[in-house]
Protein backbone atom coordinates (compact mmCIF):
# COMPACT_ATOMS: atom_id res chain seq x y z
CA UNK A 1 0.00 0.00 0.00
CA UNK A 2 1.64 3.46 -0.85
CA UNK A 3 2.06 5.73 1.60
CA UNK A 4 0.03 8.97 2.07
CA UNK A 5 -3.21 6.63 1.29
CA UNK A 6 -6.09 5.93 3.90
CA UNK A 7 -7.87 2.72 3.21
CA UNK A 8 -11.12 2.47 1.65
CA UNK A 9 -14.05 1.59 3.95
CA UNK A 10 -14.22 -2.20 3.76
CA UNK A 11 -17.60 -2.29 2.14
CA UNK A 12 -17.68 1.69 0.75
CA UNK A 13 -20.64 4.39 1.48
CA UNK A 14 -23.23 1.93 -0.57
CA UNK A 15 -22.13 -1.19 1.42
CA UNK A 16 -22.56 1.02 4.96
CA UNK A 17 -26.33 1.82 3.46
CA UNK A 18 -27.25 -1.79 2.69
CA UNK A 19 -26.00 -2.39 6.12
CA UNK A 20 -28.27 0.65 8.02
CA UNK A 21 -31.00 0.04 5.77
CA UNK A 22 -30.94 -4.32 6.96
CA UNK A 23 -30.56 -3.00 10.54
CA UNK A 24 -33.50 -0.97 10.45
CA UNK A 25 -35.54 -3.11 8.62
CA UNK A 26 -34.56 -6.02 11.15
CA UNK A 27 -35.58 -3.74 13.92
CA UNK A 28 -38.85 -3.04 12.49
CA UNK A 29 -39.74 -6.36 11.64
CA UNK A 30 -38.89 -7.32 15.47
CA UNK A 31 -41.13 -4.65 16.50
CA UNK A 32 -43.91 -5.56 14.20
CA UNK A 33 -43.65 -9.15 15.60
CA UNK A 34 -43.84 -8.37 19.10
CA UNK A 35 -46.85 -6.04 18.41
CA UNK A 36 -48.80 -8.92 16.64
CA UNK A 37 -47.58 -11.39 19.61
CA UNK A 38 -48.86 -8.88 22.38
CA UNK A 39 -52.22 -8.76 20.10
CA UNK A 40 -52.35 -12.26 20.90
CA UNK A 41 -51.70 -12.16 24.38
CA UNK A 42 -54.36 -9.77 24.88
CA UNK A 43 -56.77 -12.04 22.48
CA UNK A 44 -56.12 -15.53 24.67
CA UNK A 45 -56.85 -13.25 27.89
CA UNK A 46 -59.77 -11.99 26.65
CA UNK A 47 -60.83 -15.81 24.86
CA UNK A 48 -60.68 -17.22 28.19
CA UNK A 49 -62.96 -14.67 30.30
CA UNK A 50 -65.47 -15.57 27.77
CA UNK A 51 -66.08 -18.36 30.29
CA UNK A 52 -64.02 -17.92 33.45
CA UNK A 53 -63.91 -15.16 35.48
CA UNK A 54 -60.64 -12.78 36.14
CA UNK A 55 -59.47 -13.21 39.47
CA UNK A 56 -58.33 -9.68 39.23
CA UNK A 57 -57.72 -6.91 37.10
CA UNK A 58 -54.45 -4.44 36.21
CA UNK A 59 -56.18 -1.50 38.04
CA UNK A 60 -56.99 -3.72 41.13
CA UNK A 61 -53.47 -4.87 41.11
CA UNK A 62 -52.06 -1.28 41.06
CA UNK A 63 -53.96 -0.06 43.84
CA UNK A 64 -53.17 -2.86 45.97
CA UNK A 65 -49.79 -2.32 45.27
CA UNK A 66 -50.47 1.90 46.76
CA UNK A 67 -51.94 0.45 49.24
CA UNK A 68 -49.42 -2.04 50.46
CA UNK A 69 -46.93 1.02 50.73
CA UNK A 70 -48.69 2.23 53.73
CA UNK A 71 -49.78 -0.70 55.40
CA UNK A 72 -47.98 -4.06 53.93
CA UNK A 73 -51.01 -6.48 55.25
CA UNK A 74 -53.42 -4.12 53.59
CA UNK A 75 -56.47 -6.70 51.39
CA UNK A 76 -58.59 -5.05 48.61
CA UNK A 77 -62.51 -5.61 49.40
CA UNK A 78 -64.16 -7.70 46.43
CA UNK A 79 -66.09 -10.97 45.92
CA UNK A 80 -67.26 -12.24 42.79
CA UNK A 81 -71.21 -12.91 42.46
CA UNK A 82 -72.86 -14.26 38.88
CA UNK A 83 -74.65 -11.77 37.03
CA UNK A 84 -78.29 -12.90 38.60
CA UNK A 85 -77.19 -12.28 42.26
CA UNK A 86 -76.79 -8.27 41.61
CA UNK A 87 -79.81 -6.26 41.59
CA UNK A 88 -81.52 -4.98 38.36
CA UNK A 89 -81.35 -1.51 40.04
CA UNK A 90 -77.95 -1.43 40.31
CA UNK A 91 -77.50 -2.52 36.30
CA UNK A 92 -80.30 0.09 35.29
CA UNK A 93 -78.69 2.38 37.28
CA UNK A 94 -75.12 2.22 35.94
CA UNK A 95 -75.91 1.88 32.63
CA UNK A 96 -77.66 5.35 33.01
CA UNK A 97 -74.83 6.76 34.40
CA UNK A 98 -72.34 5.79 32.44
CA UNK A 99 -73.06 4.01 29.14
CA UNK A 100 -76.68 5.14 28.10
CA UNK A 101 -76.58 2.97 24.75
CA UNK A 102 -74.77 0.22 25.94
CA UNK A 103 -76.96 -2.13 24.42
CA UNK A 104 -76.97 -0.42 20.59
CA UNK A 105 -73.16 0.86 20.01
CA UNK A 106 -70.36 -2.02 19.41
CA UNK A 107 -68.04 -0.48 22.36
CA UNK A 108 -67.77 2.99 21.00
CA UNK A 109 -69.92 5.73 21.39
CA UNK A 110 -68.98 7.77 18.69
CA UNK A 111 -70.55 11.17 19.98
CA UNK A 112 -68.98 11.08 22.85
CA UNK A 113 -65.84 10.48 21.81
CA UNK A 114 -66.27 13.41 19.14
CA UNK A 115 -67.08 15.27 22.38
CA UNK A 116 -63.80 14.54 24.30
CA UNK A 117 -61.84 14.47 21.24
CA UNK A 118 -62.41 18.34 21.09
CA UNK A 119 -62.09 18.49 24.69
CA UNK A 120 -58.42 17.09 25.13
CA UNK A 121 -57.75 19.59 21.76
CA UNK A 122 -58.22 22.04 23.56
CA UNK A 123 -57.12 21.36 27.15
CA UNK A 124 -53.61 20.04 25.18
CA UNK A 125 -53.36 16.61 26.88
CA UNK A 126 -56.06 13.39 27.43
CA UNK A 127 -58.58 14.75 30.08
CA UNK A 128 -61.12 13.04 28.64
CA UNK A 129 -62.15 9.55 27.61
CA UNK A 130 -65.89 8.96 25.96
CA UNK A 131 -65.63 5.70 26.85
CA UNK A 132 -68.14 3.37 27.27
CA UNK A 133 -68.65 0.53 29.67
CA UNK A 134 -66.87 -1.81 27.15
CA UNK A 135 -63.68 0.57 27.02
CA UNK A 136 -63.85 1.13 30.27
CA UNK A 137 -63.73 -2.42 31.25
CA UNK A 138 -60.75 -3.17 28.55
CA UNK A 139 -58.72 -0.20 30.73
CA UNK A 140 -59.37 -1.71 34.10
CA UNK A 141 -58.69 -4.87 32.96
CA UNK A 142 -55.13 -4.84 31.26
CA UNK A 143 -54.06 -1.04 32.24
CA UNK A 144 -53.57 1.18 35.18
CA UNK A 145 -51.08 4.67 35.25
CA UNK A 146 -51.07 7.75 33.55
CA UNK A 147 -53.72 8.00 30.08
CA UNK A 148 -51.34 8.42 26.92
CA UNK A 149 -52.20 8.10 23.27
CA UNK A 150 -51.01 4.60 22.69
CA UNK A 151 -52.75 3.46 25.72
CA UNK A 152 -55.73 4.78 24.00
CA UNK A 153 -55.14 2.88 21.07
CA UNK A 154 -54.71 -0.32 22.98
CA UNK A 155 -57.82 0.14 24.75
CA UNK A 156 -59.26 0.64 21.41
CA UNK A 157 -58.28 -2.64 19.58
CA UNK A 158 -59.40 -4.68 23.27
CA UNK A 159 -62.50 -3.34 23.04
CA UNK A 160 -62.76 -4.37 19.59
CA UNK A 161 -61.74 -7.95 21.10
CA UNK A 162 -64.51 -7.92 23.84
CA UNK A 163 -67.38 -7.06 21.99
CA UNK A 164 -65.99 -9.83 18.82
CA UNK A 165 -66.12 -12.28 21.52
CA UNK A 166 -68.25 -11.86 24.56
CA UNK A 167 -71.99 -11.27 24.60
CA UNK A 168 -73.09 -7.97 26.21
CA UNK A 169 -74.64 -9.59 29.05
CA UNK A 170 -71.07 -11.08 29.69
CA UNK A 171 -69.66 -7.91 29.45
CA UNK A 172 -71.59 -6.16 32.12
CA UNK A 173 -71.29 -8.71 34.50
CA UNK A 174 -66.85 -8.69 34.56
CA UNK A 175 -67.70 -4.81 34.66
CA UNK A 176 -69.89 -5.00 37.55
CA UNK A 177 -67.68 -7.75 39.58
CA UNK A 178 -64.49 -5.43 38.99
CA UNK A 179 -65.34 -2.06 39.15
CA UNK A 180 -64.28 0.45 41.73
CA UNK A 181 -66.55 2.07 44.52
CA UNK A 182 -63.94 2.75 47.21
CA UNK A 183 -60.59 2.72 49.03
CA UNK A 184 -59.47 -0.78 47.85
CA UNK A 185 -63.42 -1.80 47.22
CA UNK A 186 -64.08 -3.42 43.43
CA UNK A 187 -66.88 -5.15 42.56
CA UNK A 188 -70.74 -5.17 43.23
CA UNK A 189 -70.92 -7.44 46.18
CA UNK A 190 -68.00 -5.50 47.91
CA UNK A 191 -69.69 -2.00 47.40
CA UNK A 192 -72.75 -3.25 48.60
CA UNK A 193 -71.64 -4.96 51.79
CA UNK A 194 -69.05 -1.55 52.31
CA UNK A 195 -71.17 1.34 52.20
CA UNK A 196 -74.95 -0.58 52.97
CA UNK A 197 -74.15 -3.56 55.08
CA UNK A 198 -76.18 -5.80 52.40
CA UNK A 199 -75.65 -7.71 49.21
CA UNK A 200 -75.64 -6.88 46.01
CA UNK A 201 -78.55 -8.35 45.24
CA UNK A 202 -80.35 -6.47 48.02
CA UNK A 203 -79.71 -2.66 46.65
CA UNK A 204 -83.03 -1.23 46.06
CA UNK A 205 -83.34 1.56 44.07
CA UNK A 206 -81.75 4.82 45.97
CA UNK A 207 -78.93 2.67 46.98
CA UNK A 208 -78.05 1.85 43.30
CA UNK A 209 -78.35 5.09 42.15
CA UNK A 210 -75.89 6.48 44.76
CA UNK A 211 -73.38 3.65 43.95
CA UNK A 212 -73.47 4.45 40.33
CA UNK A 213 -73.44 8.21 41.04
CA UNK A 214 -70.27 7.86 42.68
CA UNK A 215 -68.50 5.73 40.58
CA UNK A 216 -66.46 9.13 38.99
CA UNK A 217 -64.58 9.51 41.55
CA UNK A 218 -65.43 6.30 44.02
CA UNK A 219 -62.31 7.06 46.62
CA UNK A 220 -63.58 10.13 47.37
CA UNK A 221 -66.97 8.57 48.86
CA UNK A 222 -66.90 6.61 52.24
CA UNK A 223 -70.12 4.98 53.75
CA UNK A 224 -72.64 7.40 54.53
CA UNK A 225 -71.51 9.90 52.15
CA UNK A 226 -73.88 12.68 51.59
CA UNK A 227 -72.86 15.58 50.05
CA UNK A 228 -74.98 18.22 47.65
CA UNK A 229 -73.12 16.86 44.49
CA UNK A 230 -73.64 13.44 45.15
CA UNK A 231 -77.65 13.69 46.54
CA UNK A 232 -78.09 15.77 42.91
CA UNK A 233 -76.62 13.04 41.12
CA UNK A 234 -77.96 10.52 42.69
CA UNK A 235 -81.86 11.78 42.01
CA UNK A 236 -80.88 12.35 37.94
CA UNK A 237 -79.32 8.68 37.50
CA UNK A 238 -82.33 7.51 39.70
CA UNK A 239 -85.13 9.26 37.31
CA UNK A 240 -83.13 8.13 33.83
CA UNK A 241 -82.53 4.64 35.59
CA UNK A 242 -86.35 3.95 35.03
CA UNK A 243 -86.47 3.36 31.85
CA UNK A 244 -83.28 1.33 31.13
CA UNK A 245 -83.35 -2.01 29.06
CA UNK A 246 -80.46 -4.20 30.68
CA UNK A 247 -78.69 -7.11 28.77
Amino acid sequence: MARGKSPAPPHGARGVFKYLFLLTFRVVLLAVFGLIALQFWFFAHVAYWVKFDPGSTAFMRARLEILREDNPNAKLRHQWVPYQKISPHLKRALIAAEDAKFLQHHGFDWDGIKQAWERNRREGDIVAGGSTITQQLAKNLFFSGKRTWWRKAQETVITAMLEALMSKQRIFEIYLNVIEWGDGVFGAEAAARYHYGGTAAGLSAEQAARLAAMTPSPRRYGPGANTAYLRQRTAMIYARAQGVRVP
